[in-house]
């Protein structure tokens, strides 16, 4: 049958992509140096042999067919012809994506026809200021993986709604408010077989675990990963996708993290593509989509071998509509742009622009670097970023070699006040600023990238851990008294920081990284992990039974998290609302924050000790101070304790007085 002949001036009212109409379903892909382009439609996934309906161009390079017919749970791809070669190639506006479980993917769109979704009248968490947000960034599947966790096994969002002791439960647990996922859109799981050629001439010499697990690689940017839905198989070559389980799910997930109180934040990556598979962005229009230089090869500023041009008509609106499609169809409430370096201004400002028309306090975070380093920038642009300035100011850029004040030294772009700029909220008035406002800054010194705290903190204190082979797990995350009075000295000092602060899944009780291979093929197995984006094991999975074993720094998170905030003056105090006492030692960090009373009643005096050889006094003003939080817990809701004219800290601690002013 051939699809009904339409002009090109009547298929511009149409979005890219499919829509489904009474008469059938029209279809519009961009792809400008393509010779003739078909569509395929199959009755099943794995049809290898379907219907075949040519599509026209128009003038501006975008291939147009109506197919009249009703497709509804049907699959396409497109056939694209060029230069005497044909490949096939998905949608890469694609709302949901069937693949098969191998590093081409083998992707087909399926159309589907649009559900309402019960949403019960959900609607995105107010955020008025940011610097109200505690987030909890974790990857979705390391919370509900291990047996720990206590699930019922029906996928991971499922399990992450419904888990006993993970996902939400945890959430709750602990206080936070707000949860950012490792990427959650469609990307490349499986990377090629590890030191096996494959037929396009890659060899996999990186990645023996082939896996690809954190999904920084994403394949198609509107449609949900279906891996996590209740139907999903990682058995290779197995088909993942059939139903569109994902997306009911997925929403669900969201609608009952928006009861409890959290907002949700996705980490998108949106300035390179899947590197391995069948990504329809090379397939389609890769002169476009791309930055290529002279020769015609990928720009890698992104480190992963193709970043995309989005400044390019079709990459910003593939970008800007992808966001308003996980705004308007899964409520979510911010995002995280992975390496936004890479992306132009005027796609930042746009991706602003019309995401604020939805939902006026959307959360955007850049992680402000990739090719160039501008979280400054950002915030010109009112962008909030991650503020890796404080990260190696605390706790340093190098367990050995660079370490930072929480180990009595001082990183190499650090000094005595630059720290006291990145407490005030690393303003650009003072020395090492990055931003106009405290709001601006995401406070954090763990991520899912590098080592956990705690590993950073064992390597730090005995240089061996960084190259030793662990039998025991329990033994090795045990916190000595010293480990344990460093961790809970950084967590003391990240919390009384204003600005947005961030934490890393299993931060809170000091987890490691210790590298599990079920497979023989990692020599570094049984180490120390700096870099786990391929491990979907025992390596990233949160085992919540050792929370036991640090239980005093978990505790200790708890209360850091309800006393920050009750206390708005630690988070969102003007520069001048903060004073800094002169003591002999610089390592020895001591102020007073006084705010509007309007703001908060309390008056506070914070104290932080980063010598770890010395014990420091201080000097009260007159009157009795209430003690908040000292070197072993925090005192929020304990009976109270009252201090007068001065207070001993011990070596590697802190300290956090308040007292009620009188108006």
């Amino acid at each position: 049958m051939n699809p009904q002949t339409v002009g090109p001036e009547d298929f511009d009212i149409y979005k890219m992509g499919y829509t489904i109409l009474e008469l059938g379903v029209v279809f519009r892909v961009f792809s400008p140096l393509s010779d003739s382009v078909d569509i395929i439609i199959f009755d099943n996934y794995s049809d290898e042999e379907g219907s075949v309906y040519p599509c026209t161009k128009d003038e501006s390079g975008i291939w147009n067919a109506l197919v009249s017919e009703d497709l509804t749970d049907k699959w396409y791809c497109y056939h694209i012809s060029k230069n005497g070669e044909s490949e096939k190639a998905a949608d890469p506006w694609s709302t949901f994506v069937t693949t098969r479980n191998h590093h081409l993917q083998f992707p087909k769109t399926k159309i589907i026809r649009s559900k309402e979704f019960d949403w019960q009248n959900d609607d995105f968490i107010k955020v008025e200021d940011p610097r109200d947000l505690i987030i909890y960034e974790t990857h979705i599947k390391d919370m509900v993986a291990h047996s720990s966790a206590r699930t019922y096994v029906q996928g991971i969002y499922n399990d992450f709604k419904e888990a006993e002791v993970g996902g939400i439960a945890h959430l709750k647990r602990l206080g936070v408010n707000a949860v950012e996922f490792l990427p959650l859109q469609k990307f490349a799981y499986f990377e090629p077989p590890f030191n096996e050629q494959t037929k396009k001439g890659i060899k996999n010499t990186w990645n023996s675990y082939s896996r690809n697990y954190w999904g920084y690689m994403t394949s198609f940017f509107h449609a949900p990963e279906t891996i996590y839905a209740s139907d999903a198989s990682l058995s290779e070559d197995e088909v993942v996708g059939q139903s569109d389980k994902a997306i009911s799910e997925l929403k669900s997930l969201v609608k009952e993290l928006h009861k409890n109180d959290i907002a949700v934040i996705m980490d998108v990556v949106y300035n390179h593509a899947s590197h391995y598979d069948q990504n329809p962005l090379k397939i389609l229009a890769r002169e476009h989509y791309f930055k290529l230089d002279e020769k015609g090869n990928f720009i890698n500023n992104s480190w992963t071998g193709n970043d995309i041009d989005t400044s390019s008509e079709h990459s910003r609106k593939l970008i800007i509509e992808s966001v308003l499609h996980w705004i308007r169809e899964y409520h979510i409430d911010g995002f995280r742009f992975d390496l936004a370096g890479i992306i132009d201004w005027e796609t930042i400002d746009m991706i602003k622009q019309e995401a604020q028309k939805i939902n006026p306090n959307v959360i955007l975070i850049a992680e402000p670097w990739g090719g160039e380093y501008k979280p400054s920038g950002f915030s010109d642009h009112g962008w909030i970023s991650w503020n890796d300035k404080i990260r190696n100011g605390i706790k340093g850029s190098h367990p050995i070699s660079d370490k930072g004040f929480i180990f009595g030294g001082w990183n190499h772009e650090t000094s005595r006040f630059a720290l006291e700029n990145f407490i005030r909220g690393t303003l650009k008035t003072a020395e090492k600023g990055l931003f106009n406002t405290s709001a601006h800054s995401i406070n954090y010194i763990e991520s899912h990238d590098g080592y956990t705290l705690g590993d950073f903190i064992r390597i730090s204190l005995d240089h061996s851990k960084n190259e030793q082979k662990f039998e025991n797990k329990r033994a090795l995350t045990y916190l000595s008294q010293q480990e344990s009075a460093i961790a809970k000295l950084s967590a003391l000092t990240l919390f009384v920081s204003q600005g947005i602060t961030m934490i890393h899944a299993g931060q809170e009780w000091a987890r490691s990284k210790l590298i599990f291979d079920s497979s023989n093929l990692d020599k570094r197995a049984g180490m120390l992990d700096h870099d786990s984006y391929n491990k979907d094991n025992e390596t990233n999975w949160l085992n919540f039974n050792e929370i036991e074993i640090n239980k005093g720094l978990f505790e200790y998170y708890i209360g850091l998290i309800e006393l920050r905030m009750s206390s708005p003056a630690l988070r969102k105090a003007l520069p001048s609302d903060i004073n800094f006492k002169v003591y002999r030692d610089p390592l020895h960090l001591t102020f007073s924050i006084q705010t509007n009373e309007d703001l908060d009643p309390y008056e506070y005096f914070i104290s932080l000790n980063g010598n770890p050889k010395k014990e420091h006094s201080i000097d009260l003003l007159p009157g009795k101070w209430e003690l908040m939080a000292d070197k072993n817990s925090i005192k929020l809701n304990k009976a109270k304790i009252t201090i007068e004219n001065s207070y001993t800290l011990a070596p590697s601690s802190g300290v956090i007085l308040r007292r009620l002013r009188i108006m």
